[in-house]
């Protein structure tokens, strides 16, 4: 395992991060305490000290397994929960959400399940399309001050609203915003658009769930397995178009010619984007899978052919400046003698 400084802060963690979403049962799909801890062993004896979690994950078991998987050595992780989806089918109004009120609930709680007295990490889970951003980036502020967590990021939430929170902290003088948590893989990319130029120009730290793109790129689906699609009645990705079967074949190719698994090559294109993955195993023998990911390394040559299978449009105005752009760079010409040039 190796590590990396995340973002702007100090904090060192493993180059992959453990996702604990299927740790106990409470959805009717994970897994169950003991194969969890050989998980959980197995990951920090490879050196990993990045879990993230969340108080709605498996409602609430999740927390309380890590609670006590941690017993003795809670200062050697970094630790990362969630909050704003509630942490049970009946959670309410007022545990829901991203209200100072249910920030500070969900927190406490969290906090009780996880045994701990701070986290390392606080994510804001997801948007709930009322709470002003002023309001959640001082409610971050008032639990940083206050010790019970030490950094702040925000998940699955849309470049302009991260932008704004960022802002206002620094011009606040409020703790700043350090992270930002997305969905990134070989077939969903659409990060690239304003999300990952955003955390680039904030520096912020950056970790991508589902690198596996929910399994489909590991080529199970074509085996005839079936997954969370019957466990869990979720799939994120399905083979549904011709670039992702384009995307799927080169990443068989690929592992097959270098003799590695898909998923090895799946994981090692988002490490070489500078994206750090959360990998969330149900079993041990995925745990183990994953972690070989970290012996491998693409080439430039099979970077290109999976950045080609992969490709797409960026839209506007990203398109109409890749085309104007190295015009504008070339710096040949005096400036009376540019050119007038239509972008129409």
């Amino acid at each position: 395992m190796r590590y990396r400084i995340f973002g702007h802060t100090g904090l060192r963690v493993s180059t992959l991060a453990l996702g604990a979403g299927n740790f106990g049962k409470g959805w009717g799909y994970g897994a169950e305490q003991d194969e969890a801890q050989r998980i959980y062993a197995t990951y920090r004896d490879a050196g990993g000290n990045f879990i993230d979690t969340a108080d709605q994950y498996q409602f609430g078991q999740s927390e309380t397994m890590l609670g006590q998987f941690m017993a003795g050595h809670r200062d050697e992780i970094v630790l990362a929960s969630k909050f704003s989806l509630g942490d049970s089918p009946d959670a309410g109004l007022q545990r829901s959400g991203n209200s100072r009120k249910a920030m500070r609930t969900s927190v406490e709680a969290s906090l009780k399940r996880l045994k701990t007295d701070y986290l390392d990490l606080l994510w804001v889970h997801m948007p709930d399309g009322i709470t002003p951003i002023d309001e959640l980036a001082r409610s971050l502020d008032d639990l940083i001050r206050s010790g019970k967590i030490l950094h702040a990021g925000l998940s699955d939430f849309p470049a302009w609203r991260i932008a704004t929170a960022a802002t206002l902290a620094d011009a606040k003088g409020w703790a700043p915003v350090s992270a930002v948590q997305l969905e990134y893989s070989l077939v969903e990319r659409s990060a690239e658009r304003e999300l990952l130029p955003m955390a680039k120009g904030f520096n912020l730290g950056t970790v991508a769930w589902s690198p596996l793109g929910g399994g489909l790129l590991t080529g199970k689906y074509r085996r005839g397995e079936t997954g969370r699609a019957q466990g869990l009645g979720v799939v994120i990705h399905g083979e549904d178009d011709a670039r992702k079967t384009a995307v799927v074949d080169a990443v068989l190719a690929i592992a097959e010619e270098a003799g590695v698994a898909p998923s090895h090559v799946a994981i090692a294109w988002v490490l070489a984007k500078g994206v750090l993955p959360i990998i969330g195993p149900r079993t041990h023998d995925q745990l183990t899978d994953n972690l070989k990911a970290l012996e491998f390394a693409l080439s430039s040559e099979q970077l290109l052919r999976l950045d080609q299978a992969s490709a797409f449009k960026l839209g506007f105005p990203h398109d109409v400046v890749a085309e104007t752009a190295p015009a504008l760079a070339g710096g040949k010409l005096e400036m009376i003698d540019f050119p007038v040039r239509s972008v129409r």
